[in-house]
């Protein structure tokens, strides 16, 4: 199946009309600093944290999300939405959906949290389990959209989605402009896609790293293979950062613009997870807490006085339960 044809050349303008777009339906989340701290992994660091966690629905996800639902004419998004997420993405459309009065279907894979299809839910969209990781489910959802004629929204590789993500990076630098790094969890690569090339229009010279599990290093191998790689096999608890391959869009914008991207193991994440509980009272899961698992494991070792962002992508307790 090709992949979306989309210009990875997103302008600084286009983020700046994703966030119109999406103002009044997401929250401007805090930037705190991590100091003063007790323990590890932030001491003595210039590091200061993005809570995405607080958004609506848990994630930066909403960000994306209802960019696409305000980039659509509304009589498509009147027919009803769709999408295949390992959670916080159909969250997030879920949320759409209630924000635009339609019918939202999410597709899941079987691995997804019990406390996420609560939520889900919750927002009152209809729950499709299929298959045992995304991209299975994804397939089942673009044929039931294609079927049913229903909005599809990809939740890593669409120029709306993209751009929405990327409006975190507008906040990060108006809120500390003086930032020189970047740390962003990597699922498909819509967060990190969108950030960096945001975050690259306004600060040229600021650096972006990644961070994937040892589990699920999906764009890890597919930029040092110089090509998409779609993975045998996925090994990770951390659901949402975890499909077999990305997409063309996400790995020609993260070879421009992501200068690393780092490896970290789910008991590296626990732990950073259980750091942010016990330092700050954030419950966040896994791939919220993959940022500081790579200060803390050493997987990114910063250099004196860099100043670090670190985005905590998502909210959750399987990393403190």
């Amino acid at each position: 199946m090709p992949g979306p044809d989309i210009n990875t050349a997103l302008t600084l303008g286009e983020f700046q009309a994703a966030q119109s777009r999406i103002a009044g339906l997401i929250r401007r989340t805090p930037l705190i600093p991590a100091a003063p701290v007790k323990i590890a992994p932030a001491q003595g660091l210039a590091l200061t944290l993005k809570l995405e966690c607080l958004q609506v629905t848990g994630s930066f996800k909403a960000r994306g999300a209802i960019s696409k639902l305000r980039a659509l004419d509304p009589q498509a998004a009147a027919r009803g939405i769709i999408t295949a997420s390992g959670g916080n993405h159909g969250l997030a459309v879920a949320y759409a959906g209630h924000v635009a009065g339609a019918r939202a279907v999410i597709y899941l894979p079987r691995t997804v949290s019990a406390a996420k299809v609560a939520k889900l839910r919750d927002w009152g969209a209809e729950i499709v389990v299929e298959g045992d990781v995304w991209d299975e489910s994804n397939r089942a959802a673009l044929a039931r959209a294609d079927k049913e004629g229903l909005a599809y929204f990809h939740p890593f590789a669409d120029a709306a989605v993209i751009a929405g993500q990327g409006t975190t990076a507008l906040e990060i630098l108006d809120q500390a402009p003086d930032t020189d790094t970047l740390l962003v969890a990597i699922g498909g690569g819509g967060l990190i896609a969108g950030i960096a090339a945001a975050a690259k229009a306004v600060k040229p010279g600021i650096r972006i790293v990644g961070i994937e599990p040892v589990g699920a290093p999906t764009l890890h191998q597919s930029v040092a293979a110089g090509r998409l790689v779609t993975l045998e096999r996925i090994d990770t608890k951390a659901v949402t950062l975890a499909p077999r391959r990305s997409e063309q869009v996400n790995l020609d914008i993260i070879r421009r613009d992501v200068a690393d991207i780092v490896l970290v193991t789910d008991d590296q994440m626990r732990a950073a997870a259980r750091w942010l509980w016990f330092e700050l009272g954030l419950a966040a899961e896994l791939s919220g807490a993959a940022a500081i698992a790579a200060l803390a494991s050493g997987a990114y070792r910063p250099a004196p006085g860099e100043r670090i962002c670190a985005i905590v992508c998502g909210a959750g307790t399987d990393g403190i339960d």
